[in-house]
């Protein structure tokens, strides 16, 4: 039997922005966010503006996206120690998971409130939503331009990154509610504007809660069809069988694969590995594999005393799952 660790210590890092630089382009958007948003909740409260107040709530929970962002990149940075043998990788992913359940748990709020406010609407100062909103978008322009600089292929950065950008929709759409009071007076532009920033919530949540759910199950990384992965490995010259294969991400951008390859009688394991390596690396872009390499001569049907035998896959593991993955069979 021969096992396999692949690593790429650069797996996590192929955008070129150091952690460091990440941090910094993080803390000067968190700045921005927390500064805006103190002024904006007076201003909310003084023009009596739902629309503004829920900006507000939504740039609080952006700060509150960046510094879990700015925490959990300091965990995952930590070396693999005790019982975590790959490190704090995954706060990353936690973190990117209570971004999004915080924004679909405003939105329900703010949904609320906003029907509340379309049947009985109160009086709103349209001139300071106006206002409020355009210094909002130029915060906001700036904040996601910094955000743009740090790595989002990082789910966690991207969570963040998420919460600005959709912040920046929001604002928008309160300028035009803030015209329409200005010029109309159809105060019920306010709560509108507010449904059309929970719709934003709703779907940046939404996809957030399941690119991060998809990582904590183990599902395949997206664009990865394990089937297909299964079958072209079986396709390679001398493989008879692969079967116990996983794909999964250890955190965003990070996948990993095992699987028990059976090699037929006389083939080099050794060669078939580097093969099968060399092929993970450059199609699917997978640096971290654990591959059990053996000769399929010692796995052939077995007698067990109690009946014809067990077939290969049974007569080496214990609990086999998942499907076995053979050469296509050359059509006569």
């Amino acid at each position: 039997m021969h096992e396999t660790h692949d690593h790429d210590g650069h797996a996590g890092h192929g955008h070129g922005v150091s952690a460091d630089a990440d941090r910094r382009w993080l803390s000067l958007a968190l700045a921005l966010v927390a500064a805006f948003m103190a002024g904006e909740v007076v201003v909310g409260l003084v023009a009596r503006s739902l629309a503004l107040l829920s900006d507000a709530a939504h740039m609080l929970t952006d700060a509150g996206a960046i510094v879990l962002a700015l925490v959990a990149m300091r965990l995952a940075a930590r070396p693999p120690k005790g019982g975590y043998t790959f490190g704090l990788k995954r706060a990353e992913i936690l973190s990117a998971q209570a971004n999004g359940l915080t924004m679909l748990i405003l939105a329900v709020w703010l949904g609320i409130e906003a029907v509340r406010r379309l049947i009985h609407p109160p009086a709103v100062a349209g001139g300071l939503v106006l206002v409020t909103a355009l210094a909002g978008i130029a915060v906001n322009l700036v904040a996601a331009w910094a955000m743009s600089r740090a790595n989002r292929s990082s789910l966690n950065v991207q969570g963040a990154f998420q919460h600005i950008l959709n912040d920046l929709f929001a604002f928008i759409a309160t300028a035009v509610a803030g015209v329409v009071m200005v010029t109309t007076g159809f105060t019920r532009a306010d709560p509108i504007a507010t449904l059309v920033v929970v719709a934003l919530m709703v779907k940046a949540g939404v996809e957030l809660v399941r690119a991060s759910g998809r990582i904590f199950l183990e599902a395949a990384p997206a664009g990865v069809d394990p089937p297909a992965l299964g079958s072209r490995l079986a396709g390679l010259p001398g493989v008879v069988e692969v079967h116990d294969l996983h794909v999964w991400e250890i955190t965003s951008g990070q996948p990993a694969m095992s699987a028990h390859v059976l090699v037929a009688e006389g083939r080099d394991c050794h060669a078939v590995r580097v093969v099968i390596e060399e092929l993970l690396r450059r199609e699917y872009r997978i640096t971290h594999s654990t591959l059990q390499v053996d000769h399929a001569g010692a796995e052939t049907i077995t007698p067990d005393g109690d009946g014809p035998g067990r077939d290969a896959r049974d007569a080496h593991c214990a609990d086999p799952h998942g499907a076995s993955y053979r050469p296509p069979t050359p059509a006569f």
